[in-house]
């Protein structure tokens, strides 16, 4: 299958500016980029697409520029309704090292298409004001930039100049690359349309008409079936920083996506081959108990985000809390598998049934004691049928916590102070 056209096949491309054009350029190594904005420290899933798309090109042969945005990112790219919150140029740039450091999780940077990490803070941190309305402001005509979607949508609700004049900074992105490496390529999110095609006429109008032609692609943005945000778990987003998203955690929320969404995550996102994906579409429709499209999609982007050592601990973590005894498990493993549990605090020690009416596991004192009688409570792993159990710190896990049990699969969490 033609790069293009599996790309195609796999969801990934939405708009292009000259098809034809781009797949006689694609017929020999090119440069290509893509921009990601540090407005926090860590990416998320949200923009695993483009991250692995820039490993698609580089597997196909082509130059990867990974450009962090290190001055845009004081200015973020214009919301739909309100203006972003201003960064300070320390908190942009220190998020740019750590976005830098994730990048390369996924780029190779040895051979003859190594990839280059870029930072827009190298050539627009020296311009001044004047050089930015000369050189490039006259450029640009309003009645052009008020039909980009980003700024049309918030005519009304009202745009600053600051978010407006975003669309300009991202095309000098694109002429610096253009300029400094010959990129000729820059894919985004469907979102970036009016950013892509407004870089390729600052191009055009600098380079003129007989420089060697820039394309931009866009692929759709991921959703889910049910009309939800995607990326995110009860409200949080789902980073690829370990310190704010557990590899456990990570795992989790691949391996409980849905089953009308578990093929197109995996045409999207893995680097299986379409046989391969196939296979997996037929086992979801043949037996999806089976669930293997998800695991098989819930281990490849795992161990490319947390490393091997972080897939292996977030299989051992999910087996034990599903089939196994939980003690086995690390103090800080069993941390990270219940740190969405419910749970309630306690002193030095708490009766066994105020434990389990206060962390919500029993309505009542009466439904704990039945409970407890009828065998369906474990403390850290140790089924108990004693109504008058006492919980103490002196005896918890790190002397910090225990772990309550109901039934099978309903843990809780008894946190002392």
């Amino acid at each position: 299958m033609e790069f293009l056209e599996e790309l195609r096949w796999r969801g990934l491309v939405k708009d292009v500016t000259d098809l034809e054009g781009l797949k006689k350029t694609l017929e020999q190594p090119v440069t290509i980029y893509c921009g990601f904005d540090p407005t926090a420290d860590s990416l998320h899933v949200g923009h695993l697409q483009q991250i692995i798309l820039l490993r698609r090109y580089q597997l196909a042969g082509h130059r990867p520029i990974a450009l962090c945005g290190g001055f845009t990112g004081m200015i973020g790219d214009p919301r739909p309704t309100t203006e972003r919150k201003l960064l300070t140029h320390e908190e942009v740039l220190h998020n740019a090292d750590c976005i830098r450091d994730q990048l390369a999780k996924f780029l190779s940077f040895e051979g003859e298409n190594a990839a280059i990490m870029e930072n827009n803070n190298n050539w627009l941190g020296s311009m001044n004001l004047l050089d930015f309305l000369r050189d490039y402001g006259k450029l640009f005509n309003v009645s052009y930039m008020l039909q980009k979607d980003t700024i049309k949508k918030r005519l009304d609700s009202g745009i600053s100049y600051t978010e407006f004049s975003y669309t300009i900074l991202q095309a000098i992105d694109w002429l610096s690359l253009y300029q400094k490496y010959g990129c000729r390529i820059q894919i985004g999110g469907s979102d970036q349309w009016g950013n892509l095609t407004t870089g390729m006429e600052l191009i055009r109008k600098v380079s003129g008409e007989n420089a060697p032609q820039p394309y931009g692609i866009t692929s759709p943005l991921i959703t889910k079936s049910d009309g939800s945000k995607f990326g995110k778990s009860e409200g949080r987003n789902i980073w690829l920083d370990s310190s704010r998203t557990s590899a456990y955690e990570f795992y989790q929320f691949w391996l409980n996506t849905p089953d009308a969404d578990a093929v197109d995550y995996l045409k999207r996102l893995s680097f299986r081959s379409p046989e391969e994906i196939m296979e997996l579409e037929s086992s979801l429709q043949e037996h999806p108990e089976y669930r293997e499209a998800q695991k098989a999609l819930a281990s490849e982007l795992t161990e490319i985000v947390h490393g091997k050592e972080g897939l292996e601990k977030a299989l051992r973590i999910t087996e034990t809390f599903f089939r196994g005894n939980i003690m086995d498990l690390s103090a800080a493993e069993i941390r990270e598998g219940l740190a969405d549990a419910p749970r309630t605090e306690a002193d030095t020690e708490i009766s066994l049934i105020d434990a389990l009416v206060n962390s919500g596991v029993s309505k009542s004192k009466s439904d704990a004691r039945k409970l407890i009688q009828q065998g369906s409570i474990s403390i850290n792993g140790q089924k108990v049928t004693g109504i008058d159990a006492v919980l103490k710190k002196a005896d918890a896990i790190d002397q910090d916590f225990t772990i309550l049990r109901k039934g099978k699969k309903n843990y809780f969490v008894v946190q002392f102070r």
